[in-house]
This record gives structure tokens, C-alpha cells and sequence, in this order.
């Protein structure tokens, strides 16, 4: 009882961390999303992204590269994006590129996994926007692409102010206004799945044995770095599997995946493991409200097979310069998730943001027009996810006085 006293603390207290370290990611995401839901007006986004060609995807992946790595915050963005007029193409490569290209990614795989899982995710990164585009092309989705935008435009509500230079919008209190409200909007609509992946992701990290793991991956843990092909194939697709299941995020998964790692998985595997932020359960849901369910479920598979195609590139391309990393190279340590580093000032610096756009969602409301919701939802399925939910801040109330008081 004590043994399970004390993973129950561990757990709440993981989750706690792993919300802290990406926290400051959600709140620049959401700000971000939220400033161009006001003020980019719809040409402008048109004239920079909203081409199919490679100009398009070339400023995608640009705008990404620069932008969040939260998984989260980049729905949100390129939602935004993709209503403001961006292509279908453009759109998907500042997701992808906002979520694997980023460079405070690379710095935390460099800590935990070396140098090469880094050029893995850079490179595999390009290599999913180049086979995304190559499918979309191929497959040509034009009704699909048009049904998800309608979708978008339908939910559309600033208007009113369209035609605005967005320096005139900038020095606009009322604009301002509007960005407080949408920031509130965007949380609005993903503290159930954030709740729930978080938790989750906590309670694997302390309850799920190693050993576990290593049955769902064939041949791992016993130092074999020679792989078959039908081996690499099931370590790529068991991957995203435990990553459905333990999804925490493209910045929070990596410990894990450089755990997954060190017990054996193959390199394909691990690298499936670390693209799999946006072939999650919470991924495929708030695109459903974005975009309605078809598409949702077509941008999944697309993401599906561009990951499987670039995992195996990598794997086979690196073993080719023979430059596969070993697991035996890799170590891990205990992180502690509260300590007074960058990302404690990053965290309050973005939380005294937030708490401002709070106020000025607050104190303005005589300037702001009443907002639909983004995306229709599932009414049953949303009380579901909120009961969880509350069930998962009880849960970790709980372990969280049991670690530090009991």
C-alpha cells in the first residue's frame, strides 16, 4: 500500500512537471494564435501563404520554424492560419514545422538522445512536409479542403474590423479586447484533453514498468542494433501507439522517448515515437472541432504515412552513413522540473501575460462583440471529458499532498 502510496505521489508530481515546462510554450502559442485571429487580415495571409506552390510551403515552414513547440499552440496557429486564407499545403508545414523544426526542441534531444536523434528531427521534420505535400498532390482533396474551410469561415467572428490596416487594429483598444477574448476562447476549448494527456503521461511514467515497453517493441532490450525490416516496421508503428497513449506533448515526450530508447527500441521506433504528437487521441480531436471529423481523420492518416515513410528513410539513411547512435550511449537522469532555470522566468514572465489578458478580457467587455464557438462540439462527449477531467485535478490534488506532506 505504501509502494502504491508513493508512485500515486510520483505520478502527480511528474505531471505537475511536465505541465511546467511547457507552460510557457501555451500561453506564447495561444497569444500568438490569438493576435493573428485579429489583427492579420485575410489578404495579407493570402499573399504570403496562401499559394499551393513552393512559395507556400516554403513560408509555412519559415512561420513554424519560428513559432511554438507546443503541439497544442500549433493547432491553434495554423487553424488561424489556414482560416485566414492560407493553403491547405502551407498550413500543414507550419504545423509540422512549428512542432519538429523548432530549436528549443533540438536543445532538449540534444540533452537526452545526442547529436543524431537532433539531425533526425531536423531533417525528418523537412522529410514530412515534403511527403505531406507529395500526397496532397497526389490525392488532391480540393471538396475535403474546401468543407474544412467553410467550416472555419462559419465559426469566422471579426469581421467587423476586417478591412483595417493592422497598425490601426495594433493601436486599438478594442482590438486589444479581442485578443484577450480569443486567448480565452483557444484554453476554453483544449484544458479538458491538456488535463487528460498530462495526467496520463504522469501516471505511465509511475506506474508502467520499463519491462512493459520493451514487450511492445520485438527484438528491443537486449542490445540489438541490427534490425529486419519487418521489425523497424512494427517499432514505427507501435510507436504512435504508445504515444497515443502517453501523449504529454512534442517537448515532454522526449525523456520517455530517450527511455524507450535506452531499453533497446530502435531508432525508426524512437524517431516514430518523437513525430507522434499529432497523431494522438487530443490532436485528432480538436481538429475534428476545427475541421469536422473527415478531415480530421484525413489529416491523420496523412501524418500516419508520412511518418512511417520518414522513419524509415532516416533509420536506413543513417545506418547507410553509418552514423546509428547506440542505446547504450544513453543515459538517463532524474530531471527536477522545479528548479530556477530559463524556463521559471519564461513560465512567469507568460503567466503575468496571461493574468493581463485575463483583466483586459475582463475589464473590456463593452468592447467586444459576442464570439461563437470556434468548432461544434459533441455536447456528451464534452461532460464526459470534463468529469475526467475533474476527476484528474482530484487525483492529482491527492498525490501531490502525498508526496510533499503524507
Amino acid at each position: 500500500m505504501n509502494e502504491f502510496l508513493d508512485q500515486w505521489g510520483e505520478a502527480a508530481y511528474t505531471s505537475a512537471g511536465f505541465f511546467w515546462m511547457a507552460l510557457w510554450a501555451f500561453v506564447l502559442g495561444y497569444f500568438v494564435s490569438s493576435c493573428i485571429q485579429v489583427f492579420v487580415t485575410e489578404k495579407h495571409m493570402q499573399d504570403t501563404m496562401g499559394e499551393e506552390g513552393t512559395k507556400g510551403v516554403l513560408l509555412g515552414t519559415f512561420f513554424g520554424f519560428i513559432s511554438s513547440s507546443c503541439s497544442f499552440a500549433a493547432l491553434a496557429t495554423t487553424k488561424t492560419l489556414f482560416q485566414k486564407g492560407a493553403s491547405f499545403v502551407a498550413s500543414l508545414a507550419f504545423l509540422l514545422a512549428s512542432t519538429n523544426l523548432v530549436i528549443e526542441l533540438g536543445i532538449i534531444i540534444s540533452i537526452f538522445l545526442g547529436w543524431q536523434f537532433v539531425v533526425g528531427e531536423y531533417v525528418g521534420g523537412l522529410l514530412l512536409i515534403i511527403i505531406c505535400w507529395v500526397l496532397v498532390k497526389l490525392i488532391n482533396p480540393k471538396k475535403l479542403i474546401e468543407q474544412a474551410r467553410n467550416n472555419l469561415q462559419e465559426q469566422n467572428d471579426s469581421k467587423s474590423d476586417s478591412d483595417k490596416d493592422w497598425k490601426e487594429k495594433m493601436q486599438s483598444s478594442k482590438s486589444w479586447a479581442k485578443v484577450a477574448k480569443q486567448y480565452a476562447m483557444e484554453w476554453r476549448m483544449v484544458w479538458k484533453d491538456v488535463t487528460l494527456g498530462f495526467t496520463i503521461a504522469g501516471i505511465v511514467s509511475a506506474f508502467v514498468p520499463d519491462s512493459f515497453f520493451q514487450t511492445l517493441f520485438i527484438n528491443s532490450g537486449n542490445g540489438n542494433t541490427d534490425f529486419s525490416f519487418l521489425t523497424l516496421v512494427e517499432h514505427i508503428l507501435v510507436g504512435p501507439l504508445a504515444a497515443f497513449m502517453t501523449f504529454i506533448g512534442s517537448m515532454g515526450n522526449i525523456p520517455l522517448a530517450a527511455l524507450l530508447f535506452g531499453k533497446g527500441v530502435s531508432f525508426a521506433g524512437v524517431m516514430a515515437f518523437i513525430f507522434s504528437d499529432l497523431v494522438v487521441f487530443p490532436v485528432l480531436r480538436i481538429n475534428a472541432k476545427y475541421y469536422g471529423w473527415k478531415m480530421s481523420l484525413f489529416i491523420l492518416a496523412l501524418l500516419f504515412t508520412a511518418l512511417i515513410g520518414t522513419s524509415l528513410t532516416l533509420h536506413y539513411g543513417f545506418d547507410w552513413f553509418n552514423i546509428l547512435p547506440n542505446p547504450s550511449d544513453t543515459k538517463i537522469t532524474e530531471t527536477e522540473h522545479f528548479k530556477i532555470d530559463y524556463t521559471f522566468y519564461l513560465n512567469i514572465a507568460f503567466v503575468l501575460l496571461s493574468a493581463f489578458l485575463v483583466y483586459l478580457g475582463f475589464f473590456r467587455k463593452k468592447d467586444m462583440e459576442q464570439h461563437k464557438e470556434m468548432a461544434p462540439k459533441s455536447e456528451w462527449m464534452e461532460q464526459i471529458l470534463k468529469y475526467l477531467a475533474f476527476i484528474c485535478y482530484t487525483w492529482l490534488a491527492i498525490g501531490i499532498t502525498l508526496k510533499f506532506w503524507i
